[in-house]
Protein backbone atom coordinates (compact mmCIF):
# COMPACT_ATOMS: atom_id res chain seq x y z
CA UNK A 1 0.00 0.00 0.00
CA UNK A 2 1.38 2.98 -0.63
CA UNK A 3 1.81 5.66 2.29
CA UNK A 4 1.18 9.25 2.13
CA UNK A 5 0.46 12.29 4.31
CA UNK A 6 -2.82 11.62 4.76
CA UNK A 7 -1.34 7.58 5.88
CA UNK A 8 -1.65 7.25 9.62
CA UNK A 9 1.76 7.56 11.31
CA UNK A 10 0.64 4.89 13.70
CA UNK A 11 -1.42 2.22 11.72
CA UNK A 12 0.38 2.74 8.32
CA UNK A 13 -3.53 3.19 7.08
CA UNK A 14 -5.29 6.12 5.50
CA UNK A 15 -8.98 4.58 5.17
CA UNK A 16 -10.14 6.29 8.03
CA UNK A 17 -7.98 9.54 8.21
CA UNK A 18 -9.67 12.71 7.67
CA UNK A 19 -8.53 16.28 7.54
CA UNK A 20 -8.85 18.40 11.00
CA UNK A 21 -10.77 21.06 9.66
CA UNK A 22 -13.48 18.58 7.99
CA UNK A 23 -13.50 16.59 11.13
CA UNK A 24 -14.11 19.95 12.96
CA UNK A 25 -16.95 21.45 11.10
CA UNK A 26 -18.05 18.16 10.96
CA UNK A 27 -19.18 17.81 14.42
CA UNK A 28 -21.05 21.07 14.14
CA UNK A 29 -24.24 21.36 13.79
CA UNK A 30 -27.68 23.33 14.33
CA UNK A 31 -30.13 21.67 15.82
CA UNK A 32 -33.35 23.28 15.73
CA UNK A 33 -36.42 21.89 18.31
CA UNK A 34 -39.70 23.33 19.99
CA UNK A 35 -40.00 24.24 24.37
CA UNK A 36 -42.04 26.11 26.64
CA UNK A 37 -41.11 29.16 28.09
CA UNK A 38 -41.76 30.42 31.55
CA UNK A 39 -45.76 31.06 30.55
CA UNK A 40 -45.83 27.69 29.34
CA UNK A 41 -46.16 28.91 25.42
CA UNK A 42 -44.62 26.68 22.72
CA UNK A 43 -41.47 28.27 21.11
CA UNK A 44 -38.85 27.18 18.36
CA UNK A 45 -35.49 27.62 19.35
CA UNK A 46 -32.26 26.84 17.61
CA UNK A 47 -29.35 25.70 18.96
CA UNK A 48 -25.72 25.27 17.97
CA UNK A 49 -23.97 21.37 19.04
CA UNK A 50 -20.96 20.94 19.26
CA UNK A 51 -19.54 16.59 19.34
CA UNK A 52 -16.60 16.01 21.81
CA UNK A 53 -14.63 15.53 19.28
CA UNK A 54 -15.11 19.08 16.79
CA UNK A 55 -14.52 21.15 20.52
CA UNK A 56 -11.53 18.92 21.24
CA UNK A 57 -10.02 20.16 18.12
CA UNK A 58 -11.10 23.49 18.00
CA UNK A 59 -8.13 25.88 16.64
CA UNK A 60 -9.16 28.38 19.44
CA UNK A 61 -10.23 28.50 23.21
CA UNK A 62 -13.92 28.45 23.85
CA UNK A 63 -15.18 32.46 24.76
CA UNK A 64 -15.66 33.42 28.19
CA UNK A 65 -19.34 33.18 29.33
CA UNK A 66 -21.29 36.58 28.68
CA UNK A 67 -24.98 34.99 29.96
CA UNK A 68 -24.82 35.67 33.63
CA UNK A 69 -23.55 39.41 33.09
CA UNK A 70 -25.90 39.92 30.25
CA UNK A 71 -28.93 38.70 32.34
CA UNK A 72 -27.77 40.68 35.69
CA UNK A 73 -27.86 43.93 32.72
CA UNK A 74 -31.04 42.83 31.14
CA UNK A 75 -32.59 42.66 34.21
CA UNK A 76 -31.23 46.17 35.96
CA UNK A 77 -32.29 47.88 32.64
CA UNK A 78 -35.51 46.50 33.04
CA UNK A 79 -35.72 48.12 37.10
CA UNK A 80 -34.20 50.94 35.78
CA UNK A 81 -36.79 52.04 33.41
CA UNK A 82 -39.80 50.68 35.55
CA UNK A 83 -38.74 52.73 38.56
CA UNK A 84 -37.94 55.72 36.58
CA UNK A 85 -41.86 55.02 34.73
CA UNK A 86 -43.18 54.61 38.52
CA UNK A 87 -41.71 57.88 39.51
CA UNK A 88 -42.67 59.87 36.85
CA UNK A 89 -45.75 59.12 37.29
CA UNK A 90 -46.15 59.91 40.86
CA UNK A 91 -44.74 63.44 39.53
CA UNK A 92 -43.46 64.14 42.77
CA UNK A 93 -39.34 62.85 42.57
CA UNK A 94 -37.68 66.22 42.33
CA UNK A 95 -40.18 68.61 43.88
CA UNK A 96 -41.00 69.38 47.56
CA UNK A 97 -44.64 68.95 49.20
CA UNK A 98 -46.70 71.73 48.67
CA UNK A 99 -47.42 73.31 52.18
CA UNK A 100 -50.74 73.29 53.51
CA UNK A 101 -52.01 76.28 54.13
CA UNK A 102 -53.84 77.66 57.41
CA UNK A 103 -57.19 79.04 57.62
CA UNK A 104 -55.86 82.35 57.18
CA UNK A 105 -53.84 81.44 54.30
CA UNK A 106 -50.90 81.39 56.63
CA UNK A 107 -49.00 77.83 55.54
CA UNK A 108 -48.89 75.91 58.18
CA UNK A 109 -45.01 74.04 58.76
CA UNK A 110 -45.01 70.21 58.95
CA UNK A 111 -43.46 69.06 62.01
CA UNK A 112 -40.60 66.91 60.49
CA UNK A 113 -39.78 68.59 57.11
CA UNK A 114 -38.11 66.20 54.81
CA UNK A 115 -35.33 67.90 52.52
CA UNK A 116 -36.20 68.35 48.70
CA UNK A 117 -35.25 65.71 46.48
CA UNK A 118 -35.52 62.40 44.61
CA UNK A 119 -37.30 59.93 46.18
CA UNK A 120 -36.41 55.77 47.12
CA UNK A 121 -37.85 55.45 43.69
CA UNK A 122 -35.46 57.86 42.21
CA UNK A 123 -32.24 56.41 43.67
CA UNK A 124 -33.44 52.86 42.88
CA UNK A 125 -33.81 53.89 39.33
CA UNK A 126 -29.95 55.60 39.60
CA UNK A 127 -28.79 52.39 40.93
CA UNK A 128 -30.29 49.60 38.63
CA UNK A 129 -28.88 52.43 35.39
CA UNK A 130 -25.83 52.29 37.23
CA UNK A 131 -25.43 48.57 37.30
CA UNK A 132 -26.76 48.56 33.25
CA UNK A 133 -23.44 50.42 32.64
CA UNK A 134 -21.48 48.17 34.16
CA UNK A 135 -22.53 45.22 32.93
CA UNK A 136 -22.41 46.87 29.34
CA UNK A 137 -18.44 47.88 30.51
CA UNK A 138 -18.01 44.39 31.96
CA UNK A 139 -19.15 42.65 28.38
CA UNK A 140 -17.32 45.13 26.43
CA UNK A 141 -13.85 44.29 27.59
CA UNK A 142 -14.45 40.81 27.98
CA UNK A 143 -15.00 40.59 24.41
CA UNK A 144 -12.13 43.08 23.90
CA UNK A 145 -9.82 41.01 25.99
CA UNK A 146 -10.99 38.00 24.35
CA UNK A 147 -10.47 39.21 21.22
CA UNK A 148 -6.89 40.45 21.73
CA UNK A 149 -6.28 36.88 23.00
CA UNK A 150 -6.89 35.03 19.40
CA UNK A 151 -5.40 38.01 17.53
CA UNK A 152 -2.73 35.76 16.35
CA UNK A 153 -5.19 32.95 15.12
CA UNK A 154 -3.88 32.67 11.73
CA UNK A 155 -1.26 31.17 12.77
CA UNK A 156 -2.47 28.39 14.91
CA UNK A 157 -4.81 28.33 12.02
CA UNK A 158 -1.95 27.26 9.28
CA UNK A 159 -0.73 24.44 11.60
CA UNK A 160 -4.00 23.39 12.59
CA UNK A 161 -4.91 22.72 8.69
CA UNK A 162 -2.05 20.63 8.09
CA UNK A 163 -3.50 18.17 10.58
CA UNK A 164 -4.49 15.10 9.92
CA UNK A 165 -7.16 12.93 12.62
CA UNK A 166 -7.26 9.06 12.21
CA UNK A 167 -10.48 7.88 13.70
CA UNK A 168 -8.99 4.00 13.99
CA UNK A 169 -6.04 5.28 16.28
CA UNK A 170 -7.57 9.09 17.88
CA UNK A 171 -4.63 10.30 17.18
CA UNK A 172 -3.44 13.47 14.62
CA UNK A 173 -0.50 13.84 12.57
CA UNK A 174 1.20 16.85 10.35
CA UNK A 175 1.57 16.40 6.73
CA UNK A 176 5.05 17.37 7.20
CA UNK A 177 8.19 15.75 5.50
CA UNK A 178 9.87 15.66 8.92
CA UNK A 179 8.23 14.71 11.39
CA UNK A 180 4.84 12.90 12.15
CA UNK A 181 4.68 12.26 14.89
CA UNK A 182 1.16 10.50 16.01
CA UNK A 183 -0.33 13.43 18.41
CA UNK A 184 -2.80 13.06 21.02
CA UNK A 185 -5.92 15.23 20.90
CA UNK A 186 -4.13 17.41 24.19
CA UNK A 187 -0.53 17.49 22.51
CA UNK A 188 -1.82 18.54 19.08
CA UNK A 189 -4.16 21.30 20.62
CA UNK A 190 -0.75 22.43 23.19
CA UNK A 191 0.90 22.95 19.72
CA UNK A 192 -1.60 24.61 17.82
CA UNK A 193 -2.58 26.80 20.43
CA UNK A 194 1.29 27.85 21.47
CA UNK A 195 1.68 28.66 17.82
CA UNK A 196 -1.12 30.99 18.23
CA UNK A 197 0.00 32.95 21.56
CA UNK A 198 -2.42 31.35 24.19
CA UNK A 199 -0.98 27.86 24.90
CA UNK A 200 -1.34 28.63 28.54
CA UNK A 201 -5.21 27.50 28.30
CA UNK A 202 -4.83 24.05 26.62
CA UNK A 203 -4.01 23.60 30.45
CA UNK A 204 -7.15 24.47 31.58
CA UNK A 205 -9.14 23.46 28.51
CA UNK A 206 -7.96 20.18 27.70
CA UNK A 207 -9.05 18.17 25.37
CA UNK A 208 -11.47 15.36 25.88
CA UNK A 209 -9.21 12.15 24.44
CA UNK A 210 -12.03 9.50 22.21
CA UNK A 211 -12.04 5.94 23.07
CA UNK A 212 -10.68 4.69 19.88
CA UNK A 213 -12.81 2.88 17.25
Amino acid sequence: MSRTNHTCPGCGRDDRTQAVPAVHLAGRDAVTGTERDREGHIRTVTRTVTSALSDALSPVPRPPSYGGTLLLGVLAAFAALGTFAAGALTGGWFQAETPVDGPFGTPVPDPLPEPAGPGVLGWISALAALGTVLAAVVLHRRRAGYDRLIRDRARAERLWSRGWYCHRCATVHLDADTDRTPLGLQEFRERVWERGGYGHLAVRQRAADPVPR
